[in-house]
């Protein structure tokens, strides 16, 4: 019998898998962990996985070289955003949920923190761009 599930749909599962997994583990930190490291610098490395995997949910089974960058890029303009207080210039500060969505101060850390998360991802995707043409060129 032949398998239901392709190879693309396996790595949405397990990306969608990965996603749920890692946003629980951002809600535990912010309800639980009150230290000086977990808290205030993996939380941010660990917020840009799960931009990531929740991307991949939607992404073919393949390397994305790209990806983390343009990762990088989103993170760094959420960070302006809070650097120029756009929870409140469009008019949502007075809401809770967006306030933590989007949040209200700016940080060099966080940035610094988000560039580990993606380089992070970046030598994760490399790693499976190399292994996947390695794996093409033995099959030749």
């Amino acid at each position: 019998m032949k398998n239901k599930f392709s190879h693309e749909n396996k790595m949405r599962l397990i990306f969608g898998g990965i996603f749920i997994f890692l946003v629980l583990v951002e809600v535990y930190i912010a309800l639980f962990v009150r230290d000086d490291f977990i808290r205030p610098y993996f939380g941010d490395v660990i917020v840009v996985w799960v931009i990531y995997a929740f991307v991949r949910m939607f992404l073919k089974a393949k390397p994305y070289i790209a990806l983390p960058v343009f990762i990088f890029i989103f993170s760094v303009l959420v960070e302006t955003g809070q650097y120029f207080k756009m929870v409140d210039v469009i008019g949502l500060g007075h809401i809770e949920f967006f306030r933590i969505l989007m949040g209200t101060s700016f940080s060099w850390i966080d940035i610094i923190c988000y560039g580990a998360g993606c380089a992070l991802l970046l030598g994760g995707e490399i790693f499976w761009r190399c292994k996947t043409e390695n794996e093409k060129q033995s099959r030749k």
